[in-house]
């Protein structure tokens, strides 16, 4: 008995379907995955905020009023007698000062001599800080410790412009930003390098997802190293293999997927009239009418003239009003049956021609008549 030789296509494909069947058996195929690093963050990796007080000089008389502005006038006699002028007993007058708060964020694991982005906004009543330079100010952390200094020209990405009779303002002036215009003098002393034990938080606490991520991190390292503490944390024990080696451990863990549970929840803006609902949103059978009495009102008057060359004959406005009823006649009793998807949902109330407003009082009563099974969130 000879083997017959077999064809090329039909072996690729052989193996495309084993490699559909493959697909579709895998855990989790039909949910949105996401990587770990996405949803969660990891113990001591963080930033810290960063705030100075300090002073921009060279405006162009836009700065601020010494009369109204006390703590400038104070500290620019201050960093006058720190520069050896005595300016005490003189009367200031400048326009081309102004206090201004410096913030910026501090990355982790930032060095010394790691440059930062700063921001500046006006404490007192300046106009624009644009052609400013920000003075050398020191930034301070939540322990009151420096950690960095800030200087440079303030770059100011709006103006402002005022004549007799009219002025314009485009973005906001009082505001800049100086490109590394800080430089790390302090480091946050953290050694990841060092740690037995890791954190993970979780950016949206929930019991099933705290659960999944550790069972992906155990299933990767093939000992049960990570364990949910509450929904918000997992900690995860660093295995014997990787004992010198934390960085690569978090580098593989965090690049885990896994799908991400989430509470049913209906988001609702009333000030835009704006609805954000879970894919996870359920209602029991429930009976939905709306309607509502609208009264239109159209005025368009018309002009009467006289026929040609008649005697007497004048020019006039005669009104004609038009007036519409709208009471909802035609909009009809929908049913909403138990368990409709999100999809089902929404088509049902688009159905009975209602308004994003009117869709809010819709699902607010719906919530209150213990039909609509999910979390409603006024912003």
């Amino acid at each position: 008995m000879t083997a017959r030789p077999v064809s090329p296509s039909l072996l690729s494909r052989c193996f495309a379907a084993a490699a559909l069947i493959i697909v579709l058996l895998a855990p989790g195929a039909g949910q949105a995955q996401s990587r770990i690093k996405d949803i969660a963050d990891f113990e001591g990796i963080r930033d810290n905020m960063l705030v100075g007080y300090g002073l921009v000089v060279g405006l162009n008389g836009t700065g601020d009023s010494l009369q109204n502005s006390v703590f400038t006038k104070e500290s620019l006699v201050g960093m006058l007698e720190r520069l050896g002028v005595n300016a005490r007993n003189d009367s200031l007058r400048t326009k081309n000062i102004a206090a201004v708060m410096v913030t910026a964020t501090l990355p982790p694991f930032a060095r010394q001599g790691t440059r930062l982005d700063v921001v500046i906004s006006t404490l007192g009543d300046a106009a624009n800080l644009m052609g400013g330079t920000l003075l050398v100010t020191p930034l301070v952390g939540a322990d009151s410790e420096v950690y960095a200094v800030a200087q440079g020209t303030v770059a100011v990405s709006g103006f402002s412009a005022q004549g007799q009779g009219q002025s314009i303002t485009r973005g906001v002036p009082t505001a800049g930003r100086i490109a590394n215009g800080g430089i790390v003098e302090r480091e946050v002393p953290f050694q990841l390098a060092q740690l037995d034990l890791v954190r993970i938080a979780l950016r949206n606490p929930d019991l099933t997802t705290a659960r999944r991520v550790a069972q992906a991190i155990n299933a990767f390292v093939g000992v049960p190293a990570a364990k949910s503490l509450d929904p918000g944390t997992i900690a995860l024990q660093i295995p014997v293999n990787y004992q010198n080696d934390v960085v690569g451990l978090l580098t593989d863990v965090e690049q885990l997927r896994v799908a991400p549970d989430q509470v049913a929840k209906v988001i609702i803006d009333e000030q835009s009239g704006t609805i954000v609902m879970g894919e996870n949103v359920r209602i029991s059978t429930v009976a939905i009418a709306q309607g509502n009495l609208t009264i239109r009102i159209t005025e368009a008057p018309q002009v009467s003239q006289p026929e040609a060359f008649s005697q007497g004959g004048t020019t006039q406005v005669v009104p004609r009003t038009q007036i519409d009823v709208d009471s909802g006649e035609g909009k009809r009793l929908g049913v909403m049956r138990a368990g409709v998807t999100l999809q089902e949902l929404v088509d049902g109330l688009n159905a009975l021609g209602v308004s994003p407003r009117d869709m809010i009082s819709i699902l607010q009563s719906i919530k209150a008549a213990g039909a609509l099974q999910a979390e409603i969130v006024l912003m």
